[in-house]
């Protein structure tokens, strides 16, 4: 039996029907569903055209949250980019391993098992999880801004699940 993780709190607003976690508004859908909708979109735009635009919009993003949970947790540095692998991990994207990171340096390198698009897509040949890769990038940028790095860095994904004689993913992370 799976338990829903007591350190992952999900509040329900009985009136409005708001999901919040961590104190941001959160939605939930069918994984099916959202990953249906990532490859019409795909098929629309082009892979490369919206892998720019996730890139951006994840970069985006990453850096908003793990600025928000540093200053909401009371965490800096390493500690913050490990939160936010925890809690990608915790819901539902993958199982994203922190295998290296260096700050001074502005690198890092994160293993994904458990993929979602690998679950919903299967082995494609394709590496269909660029999703995240902007993530990565906003993420350790964040923590080099917050201690006072001018430094900034690019993520790319190096090797997918869905890759023939691959289980897993790569993305690594090193200065522009």
């Amino acid at each position: 039996m799976t338990l829903m993780a007591p350190e992952l709190p999900i509040n329900v607003d009985s009136d409005t029907g708001i999901w919040t976690t961590d104190a941001l508004p959160m939605l939930y859908v069918p994984r099916h569903f959202f990953i249906n909708n990532h490859v019409a979109i795909e098929a629309a735009l082009g892979v490369e055209a919206y892998a720019k635009i996730l890139y951006d919009a994840g970069y985006k993003s990453a850096w908003y949250w793990c600025e928000k949970e540093a200053e909401l947790h009371g965490i800096e540095g390493v500690a913050v980019f490990e939160h936010y692998m925890n809690r990608l991990s915790q819901r539902g994207w993958g199982k994203f391993i922190t295998e290296e990171i260096d700050l001074a340096a502005g690198t890092a390198k994160v293993r994904l098992e458990h993929s979602c698009f690998v679950y919903q897509l299967g082995k494609t040949g394709t590496k269909v999880d660029y999703m995240f890769t902007g993530w990565f990038a906003g993420a350790m940028d964040q923590v080099l801004e917050a201690r006072g790095s001018s430094l900034r860095s690019i993520a790319e994904q190096t090797q997918s699940g869905a890759e023939a004689g691959c289980e897993v993913g790569y993305f690594e992370v090193a200065p522009r």
